[in-house]
């Protein structure tokens, strides 16, 4: 048996657009202990994990492990049509379809199909990471949008003190510096300088499936993968995301 009930959708509308940017089928490994989904582009440059704890959700009733695959754009199409404030009832029924219930003054009841798929977990990279930083997240997606004019690609550089995002191309070249001093950026740890350099799309699309979240943390280290994380709801739970860097 498994029955899942959140207060909100805008959690589900969240996770659903997250992992839109990286996969056309998605796995969702419901345990006793929450649901979790690990799951890596099709270029393998690109990985995301989402843990989603039981104690995040109004009502988890779990008794046994489940893997659910499902159709990416199956399940956006379906919560394209909640509100943030509709209540959201996920079941699992015996002839393996995903019955999706939103309530919010009347009731509208979709079964999406699942999909039949080999499953074995991604392992996550292993990276030290030298440099971490937190920033408000409208002013990655400011950054990013401000760097994606010129390039297709951002160069990220930290210091002690500040952060410098940049990126060039045949058409000219942009640069922003966050400095300790903005109140955007709410933490900055530079245990040695560094600088890499990444795909400017993946890094755009991730930062606009935020949702809700009001900050992001950031994670680097000198020509190694990414990874930016924000936190899911209040109640508990995380988006993580993996991007290795360009190689020129």
């Amino acid at each position: 048996m498994l029955e899942v009930v959140s207060d909100s959708a805008e959690e589900w509308k969240t996770v659903a657009q997250a992992i839109s940017t990286l996969i056309e089928e998605a796995t969702f490994v419901a345990t006793p202990e929450g649901l979790n989904l690990r799951a890596m582009d099709p270029s393998h440059i690109a990985l995301i994990d989402l843990r989603w704890p039981n104690t995040a959700f109004d009502k988890y009733s779990c008794d046994q492990n489940y893997t659910l695959t499902v159709r990416v754009d199956d399940l956006l199409k379906v919560l394209k049509r909640a509100d943030s404030k509709d209540r959201v009832e996920l079941k699992l029924n015996e002839d393996n379809t995903l019955e999706l219930t939103l309530r919010n003054g009347y009731e509208r009841n979709f079964t999406i199909h699942l999909v039949e798929a080999q499953y074995s977990q991604t392992p996550l990279p292993k990276v030290t990471f030298n440099i971490t930083a937190r920033l408000k997240s409208t002013i990655v997606r400011q950054i990013l949008e401000d760097i994606k004019t010129i390039s297709d690609h951002v160069a990220i550089k930290a210091e002690q003190g500040k952060l410098t995002l940049s990126g060039k191309s045949e058409s000219g070249k942009v640069s922003v510096v966050v400095s300790k001093d903005n109140p955007e950026l709410e933490e900055l740890n530079v245990k040695d300088p560094g600088e890499a350099t990444y795909s400017i799309d993946y890094l755009s699309n991730f930062s606009k499936s935020m949702g809700a979240a009001d900050s992001l943390a950031l994670s680097f280290s000198s020509k190694m993968p990414i990874k930016l994380e924000f936190p899911l709801g209040k109640k508990g739970g995380n988006v993580q995301f993996y991007l290795a860097p360009r190689v020129d």
